[in-house]
C-alpha cells in the first residue's frame, strides 16, 4: 500500500510543535473521567530560552528544552477518492497531511515542588504581624 504525504504549508514553514515529556503518571479526578478531551491540566511557561515550568495543582515542575536527534512529523489521515475509480466509493486511498514538525522536546525529569509549603508560611508571617499589632 502507498500513502503519501503532503504539505501545503510550503517549504520549511510548517508549525513547529515541541514534545512535552514527564515522568510519572497524570491521575485525573473521577468526576472528570468521562470528559477528558480540552480538559486543562496545568499551566506551562517558559522561563528562559531553555528553561520552563509547569505548574500542576499546588506542584511545580522544572524542566529543560533539548533538541531531538531525528525530527517528528505530525501528520493527518486523509481519505481520498481514487481518481482512477471516481465512481466507486470503495476505492479510496489514504493520504497523510504534515500538520506540524517537532524538532525540541521539553523534559521535566525532577520531581515536582510543592507550592503550599510556602503560601502557608506566608500565611503564619502575616498571622505573626497581627498578633504583635494587637498586643
Amino acid at each position: 500500500m502507498q500513502i503519501q504525504v503532503k504539505c501545503n504549508c510550503g517549504d520549511q514553514s510548517c508549525p513547529e510543535w515541541a514534545v512535552v515529556e514527564m515522568q510519572g503518571v497524570v491521575e485525573v479526578q473521577p468526576s472528570f473521567q468521562d470528559r477528558l478531551q480540552n480538559l486543562e491540566i496545568g499551566c506551562l511557561c517558559r522561563t528562559s530560552s531553555q528553561d520552563f515550568t509547569f505548574t500542576v495543582g499546588y506542584h511545580e515542575l522544572t524542566g529543560s528544552r533539548m533538541l531531538l536527534k531525528k525530527p517528528l512529523l505530525v501528520l493527518k489521515k486523509k481519505r481520498a477518492i481514487d481518481p482512477n475509480e471516481p465512481s466507486n466509493p470503495n476505492s479510496s486511498r489514504v493520504e497523510l497531511e504534515i500538520v506540524g514538525v517537532i524538532h525540541h522536546r521539553v523534559l521535566f525529569k525532577t520531581r515536582p515542588q510543592a507550592l503550599i509549603s510556602s503560601v502557608q508560611l506566608q500565611v503564619k508571617e502575616k498571622a505573626g504581624n497581627l498578633s504583635s499589632v494587637i498586643q
